[in-house]
């Protein structure tokens, strides 16, 4: 049994550091297994808060108990079942909840076994997060508020949206799962590629909205792309599967970059201007091995290939020592796994870097004949560029006016207004 503690002011903060350090290293896994007892996510939330109230009140008496992870579960699940016996409308719930408390495990036998079980809870927690049935911003946004705990706020901010929109969104999110009685699981091996597909395009579009913001005035979004990295990690903890080897080296190679990516203005630096040694040596360390195991599995995916891509880049110590063959021949791959236009553009500028600028001008101007590619303004961006180098100053600034026409980033916009300039200085000589 634990030893009574005394009170005093000193105990009374070092608790509350305490608690709020087991607050953050573990409410999100006590939220997944709180929602698979109780199948109901805000009854989850409520009770998550009311067991970590609790935790202040009883730890600072009895103690630490010997697993708080298991305590607060339990104690969860007790505030949860006393809540619904307040709730007149809940009583055809009670005794399936009654029956859960006393047939679950309690918080001795908790205490007594690995975590398998609630690293499970969370697994599921993801799946159903990011269940097929769900639209991708309903995905995202429940990924992101349930898993990764982030605020409602937080979330609107991310993703340019209102709070009362977004709040929406997870609300209807949630209604359809448990209209629909989504089961709480993790799907069968059967099921696994396309359920596990949808799971890592969630996460890699949370990363690449933090990467590459769409709009708004920052070049990089570190709290996404930090918690897209931190999901993934949990994921691959879980579930070391070859493409979630290949997303976590992808985004730890591509963020490795992130400080050098602008300038002291928040201006943006090109990958070829960039200093190398600002890149964080750790993360491509991690990233690199990562990339090997996945490719050599023989069972990698279109996120294997790219972080193979992100790992050429990686090992050049000098962008003249880049192998922009051997990253032409990895687009030409990605290509055939996951065609799409903008896997054609990159392409084409590796090209370019290989080839020379009219090989690559010439795919790229393929491809702006597709409709979806007119209004893309990386894709006129390529373009002046290919142009520029080939000294076609005219019809360079023309492509800049294009792709500022459609750019809605402001550093992009900052960029491709000097990438003008530059054109025009070169007109008047």
């Amino acid at each position: 049994m634990d030893t009574p503690v005394t009170h005093t002011a000193d105990h009374a903060r070092s608790l509350q550091h305490e608690i709020g350090r087991i607050y953050e290293s573990e409410s999100r896994r006590v939220l997944a297994t709180l929602i698979r007892l109780l199948g109901d996510f805000d009854l989850a939330e409520e009770a998550l808060h009311e067991a970590f109230s609790a935790a202040l009140k009883q730890w600072a008496i009895e103690g630490m108990p010997g697993n708080p992870r298991a305590w607060l579960v339990s104690a969860g699940r007790f505030k949860a079942i006393d809540q619904i016996r307040k709730n007149a409308r809940f009583n055809d719930h009670i005794s399936d909840l009654r029956s859960a408390a006393s047939t679950d495990e309690d918080t001795h036998n908790l205490a007594q076994r690995d975590d398998l079980t609630i690293a499970d809870d969370q697994l599921r927690l993801i799946f159903i997060c990011c269940h097929p049935s769900l639209s991708v911003e309903a995905q995202l946004a429940l990924t992101l508020r349930e898993v990764c705990g982030l605020t409602t706020e937080q979330i609107a901010r991310a993703f340019l949206t209102s709070a009362p929109t977004l709040a929406q969104r997870i609300v209807r999110a949630k209604a359809k799962i448990r209209d629909a009685k989504i089961p709480y699981e993790i799907p069968e091996q059967k099921q696994l590629p396309e359920r596990l597909a949808a799971v890592l395009d969630v996460i890699y579009l949370l990363f690449n909205e933090g990467y590459s913001p769409a709009a708004g005035e920052h070049v990089v979004q570190t709290d996404l792309t930090r918690e897209a990295i931190h999901l993934c990690r949990q994921l691959h903890e879980l579930l070391p599967q070859p493409e979630v080897k290949g997303l976590l080296a992808l985004m730890l190679l591509q963020d490795s970059r992130r400080t050098a990516r602008t300038d002291a203005s928040g201006d943006i630096v090109l990958l070829q201007d960039q200093d190398r040694s600002l890149w964080d040596q750790e993360q491509i360390n991690e990233g690199l091995p990562l990339v090997t195991q996945a490719l050599k599995s023989r069972r990698f995916g279109p996120f294997s290939v790219q972080a193979a891509i992100a790992a050429v880049h990686a090992e050049a110590e000098r962008p003249e020592q880049t192998d922009w063959n051997q990253i032409a021949g990895l687009y030409e791959v990605l290509a055939r796994i996951q065609p799409s236009p903008v896997v054609s553009l990159n392409q084409a500028v590796a090209i370019s870097m290989a080839q020379g600028p009219a090989a690559g001008l010439q795919r790229i101007e393929t491809l702006l004949h597709q409709k979806t590619m007119q209004e893309y303004h990386l894709a006129h961006a390529a373009r002046a560029d290919c142009l520029k180098r080939l000294g076609h100053y005219q019809a360079a600034a023309e492509a800049c006016k294009q792709a500022l026409n459609f750019a809605k980033q402001e550093p992009e916009r900052r960029f491709l207004r000097a990438r003008l300039q530059e054109c025009h200085c070169h007109l008047k000589k």
